[in-house]
């Protein structure tokens, strides 16, 4: 197998700028508990599985080769998963495998949890595993399959040839009893008790399809974990048909190594190293893999420990000063490394005297070669220039045979067929002296006459040495391949040039450019001398390339871009040195994605605002259809949308939608990204009624997944509680359909209406109470009485009398309060009814005697009186720490009345609603005044809605008035673009070849684009 020399492997590892997720979570979910799981190809059991389709689920895994499964009959044994595989996966989304930023095509599941199905002849069309086995979409397309994110692609041959087996197993239909993981008393109604299966629903957002619904005989119903974290709450009595599946499609369990968390270097997590390397060894090895700096000194002579491994393989060490540096593998010694191969008695040179990352010398006796490698790799001509040379042993196979790099390429030896040079601790063998791997690391990187004069021009450049690479160029065996072949010729898949660009050696890229180089070779990835120059961390490289003529938006494979590269790797001079080179900031890779939304991916606000900055494009949309916004949103980034919403070109972006309607806004509260909301809210000023093709609103998705911050944040800022999604569904008809019966008995603890006025509890408690989402809704006023389309109220899917009379007074509570803040003049017969609600509003929470007059800080609420504030530690209404607490004073302006308004973002309650209503400015603080916040609602009541004298616009004016000034900015915008730049008066109708254009009278005087500064060698005309 052919590989790259190590002078070309700096910062070249496997990068996947869409990847949602990076590798230790990867490694992580792929051990597979949970997962769903059938009979595989080399199965050997009989039928402890219940036969031929019956599905089981994974319990643990007792090694990287085995796995212990529990069959929904109540079975439990080991399986094998390595070297043999006794099983299939049917479905990992109760592992918690998710493809970010993807969406079923079909049933519109977003993201696609699970195996992902690409079809392979349409653009952009995936299935979840529920519809591909479905037999949606045409089933004569191939696909490809995707385990996890960032994984290889597996073609499958088209559904319409294979072979489908029907599942069965605890299914919608079954019988079932307790399982062995039951915990939940005598809910079954004794041990023994059956009951019915009706639904397979998720036991959390996180881990779908894990957990079945059951109507048990006693008349109790619940739901109950099948695969959740591993777990068997049931065992089927009587299995049910769940459907068909194609049984060949479907991945082996164990062919990713579930378990296994060593790298491609041999290193684990936990094990302990050493950098034993000398100081310009180790720098030199380092470009590309985090670079050097001062601070790492202190791992020369220090024992680390690995704890991560990077997704390019680069290892992650924590030092005993607590810091964390990356390294490249290749610098790294193991502790007391020893080799897992058992020693041969036969031999004394076997495989026991070897450990990965030893050098060797391979045997140069071409004969005895030949026979030493029967049966252990079996000989190639191929071979024939490894004799005699040193290489690095990667691996030991369990027959002792080594696979040994060995110039620039791999193979499988015999171990008879090597000598030990040096151990992988850096020790020479059979040297007193103590000779270090760095010696003959530098033995390794010198030139040598090889016959292939290729081989010396590329090792010369990768070493740096511009004489040799200058000698070798003036040869006269030129005349041989020509002068022009032979300065692009290429060994081991890469050409000189592309080696230099990569290690940054200057003069040998000015020697090479003496000679004519082409800029422009691509190797077997794609990539040219300017990504391998992003690829090294070589900024300057990049400039010299631009002014020899190297094209800076050139394309690999992928679609990439060195400055996608440059972003990925987190190079920031890289992408610094593009951008004012003037490449392209918004190119799209073969995902779609720009530079944009990798800076978002790998969190880097420093490039996202330097990309801005040179007018990187927010609205360009990937192959999934998300924007930049969309994918800060996604990923859950706060600062990359604070950044992206301080430079949105157009405010109207922000709710701008993908195909399936989701805005930002949208994804934020499908992910509970609560920061990001609040961003979008605050700042962005996005429409949180906004609708997506299913009708819903941001909060009927919170509402949905039970977000209580984001139902939150919602519902404060002013959110319509009553917008029905195309089902005729309010979000309270959401909230209600979710309640369970053991979310009930939760209910009970909410007696105190107040509380539900002023919140949902703590900000981040653990608690989902979809029957608290929905006493919130209510008590904010959510109409009780609504109707979907099938003529049901909220009520109507309420089965509990106690959460409906608790609906009733939470929503009669709240009239009662705004009818009071609302009609002054209430007839004297309720004025006693509504005096009491104000009064328990305004009296101290604490002692009950005195009225509430001290404003907590940074919460902003008032809860207590002057005298009690000081010993409360925590806010009675948030349960947020208490930082300040402020004794609300007469109004500073008038000295009138009393404080009653608090100014927003600064928090001060200095003037009265009267005199805040003039002010611009805090008059304590100076800052600017964004929003007030009335006495009463800080106390937790509801604000009064604003006059609606003529000339003062409600809400609902308000709404138009904004959408009717996003059209008129939409409309400039169009303006804008179809305006001659030049005389900004005519239509632009006549374009240039460079792209731009202007109107005919003013092309035709033109020789220069006004735009670009090309010159204009054509003139095209639109009609």
């Amino acid at each position: 197998m052919n590989s790259v020399p190590p002078f070309l492997l700096q910062g070249q590892g496997d990068m996947d700028s869409t990847a949602s997720t990076s590798r230790g979570l990867r490694m992580n979910v792929m051990e597979g508990v949970g997962a769903r799981v059938v009979r595989g190809p080399d199965w050997k059991w009989g039928k402890q599985d219940g036969g031929e389709g019956h599905v089981g689920t994974v319990r643990n895994f007792e090694s990287p080769e085995e796995v212990v499964v529990v069959w929904d009959n109540g079975t439990a044994a080991n399986y094998r998963c390595a070297g043999a595989y006794d099983l299939r996966i049917l479905d990992s989304a109760p592992t918690g495998i998710k493809h970010d930023g993807t969406m079923c095509d079909m049933c519109r599941q977003q993201p696609i949890f699970g195996i992902r199905w690409k079809c392979a002849e349409c653009p952009n069309y995936d299935l979840c595993s529920v519809c591909y086995h479905g037999d949606k979409h045409n089933l004569r397309h191939r696909f490809y399959r995707i385990g996890t994110p960032g994984n290889d692609r597996i073609l499958l041959e088209p559904r319409r040839k294979s072979k489908k087996i029907t599942a069965r197993g605890i299914f919608p239909g079954a019988r079932v009893v307790r399982g062995v993981d039951w915990q939940w008393e005598d809910q079954d109604g004794g041990n023994g008790r059956r009951g019915k299966v009706t639904e397979i629903q998720d036991w959390s957002a996180a881990s779908p399809r894990s957990a079945a619904y059951v109507l048990w005989d006693n008349g109790a119903k619940n739901l109950y974990r099948v695969g959740f974290e591993g777990m068997a709450d049931l065992k089927v009595m009587n299995d049910a048909k769940g459907g068909s599946f194609y049984r060949d499609h479907l991945p082996l369990l164990g062919e990713q190594g579930p378990g296994s968390r060593s790298g491609q270097c041999g290193l684990a997590i936990g094990d302990q190293v050493n950098v034993d390397l000398d100081l310009e060894i180790v720098q030199s090895l380092q470009h590309g893999h985090g670079g050097w700096t001062d601070g790492m000194f202190e791992c020369l002579g220090t024992t680390g420990t690995v704890v991560g491994i990077d997704e390019d393989h680069d290892i992650v060490v924590s030092y005993p000063s607590g810091n964390r540096w990356t390294f490249n593998p290749a610098v790294l010694t193991k502790v007391n490394t020893t080799s897992s191969s058992a020693s041969l008695s036969s031999d004394s040179n076997t495989a026991a005297q070897f450990a990965v990352g030893d050098l060797v010398q391979i045997c140069n006796d071409v004969e005895r070669i030949k026979v030493l490698q029967r049966g252990h790799g079996e000989w190639a001509e191929a071979m024939l220039p490894t004799l005699g040379k040193i290489g690095r042993v990667q691996q030991i196979y369990h027959d002792n045979d080594l696979k040994v790099e060995v110039c620039g390429t791999s193979w499988t030896y015999n171990p008879s067929a090597v000598t030990k040079v040096a151990s992988a601790d850096g020790a020479t063998v059979g040297c007193s002296s103590g000779e270090r791997l760095s010696a003959l690391l530098k033995k390794l990187f010198e030139t040598h006459v090889s016959g292939d004069v290729n081989e010396e021009l590329v090792k010369a450049a990768a070493n740096g040495d511009a004489s040799k690479v200058d000698e070798i160029l003036q040869r006269p065996d030129a005349e041989v391949s020509g002068i022009q072949l032979k300065v692009n010729g290429v060994f081991a898949g890469h050409t000189a040039l592309q080696a230099a660009s990569q290690n940054g050696h200057i003069e040998v890229i000015k020697v090479l450019i003496k000679h004519s180089v082409d800029m422009e070779v691509e190797d077997k990835d794609g990539d040219r001398a300017v990504h391998h120059a992003a690829f090294g961390d070589e900024p300057a490289v990049i400039e010299l390339l631009h002014r020899g003529g190297a094209d800076l938006n050139a394309r690999n494979k992928r679609r990439q871009t060195p400055l996608h590269i440059g972003v990925n790797k987190g190079h920031i001079g890289v992408v610094r040195a593009l951008l004012d080179l003037g490449c392209h900031p918004s190119l799209q890779d073969s995902e779609g994605d720009t530079a944009l939304h990798d800076a978002i991916s790998k969190k880097r606000d420093d490039m996202i605002s330097l990309l801005l900055e040179h007018l990187a494009d927010i609205t360009f949309a990937n192959n999934n259809g998300f924007n930049a916004l969309h994918h800060a949103a996604l990923r859950g980034n706060p600062s990359a949308m604070r950044i992206l919403l301080s430079k949105l070109p157009r405010p109207w972006i922000v709710d701008e939608k993908k195909d399936d309607g989701y805005t930002a806004l949208h994804l934020a509260a499908l992910n509970n990204h609560v920061e990001v909301a609040e961003l979008l809210v605050h700042q962005g000023k996005s429409n949180m009624d906004i609708q997506n093709v299913n009708l819903q609103t941001p909060l009927h998705l919170a509402v949905e997944r039970q977000h209580t911050q984001i139902v939150r944040l919602l519902v404060r800022e002013g959110c319509n509680l009553n917008v029905p999604d195309k089902d005729g569904d309010s979000p309270l008809h959401e909230a209600l359909r979710h309640h369970t019966l053991s979310q009930l008995r939760q209910l009970q603890d909410m007696q105190d209406v107040g509380k539900l006025l002023m919140g949902l509890g703590t900000p981040g408690a653990d608690k989902k109470s979809s029957a608290s989402i929905a006493c919130f809704l209510a008590a904010n006023g959510a109409d009780l009485n609504i109707k979907n389309k099938k003529g049901q109220t909220p009520l109507d899917l309420c089965p509990d009398p106690n959460l409906c009379k608790a609906l009733a007074k939470c929503h009669k509570e709240r009239n009662s309060l705004t009818y009071l803040l609302t009609n002054p003049t209430t007839p004297a017969s309720n004025a006693a009814v509504i005096r009491n609600d104000q009064e328990s509003l305004e009296e101290c929470m604490v002692c009950s005697d005195m009225k509430r007059d001290t404003l907590f800080g940074p919460c902003g609420h008032i809860a207590t009186c002057s005298l009690c504030s000081p010993r409360v530690k925590k806010c009675l209404m948030c349960k947020e720490p208490v930082q300040s607490r402020t004794k609300i004073e007469e109004c500073v302006v008038c000295s009138d009345k009393k404080a009653s308004m608090m100014f927003k973002p600064c928090g001060h309650m200095c003037a009265c609603d009267g005199c805040a209503a003039l002010m611009k400015k805090c008059v304590q603080c100076r800052a600017s005044i964004e929003k007030n916040i009335p006495f009463i609602v800080c106390c937790g009541g509801t604000p009064p809605p604003a006059p609606q004298a003529a000339g003062v616009m409600n809400n609902g004016s308000r709404d138009v008035s904004r959408d009717i000034q996003k059209l008129q900015q939409q409309l400039q915008d169009i303006k804008d673009q179809t305006c001659c730049p030049v005389c900004m008066d005519r239509l632009k109708n006549m374009i240039f070849l460079c792209g731009h254009g202007t109107c005919q009278l003013c092309g035709d005087r033109m020789n220069e684009c006004p735009i670009c500064r090309k010159s204009v060698e054509k003139r095209i005309l639109l009609y």
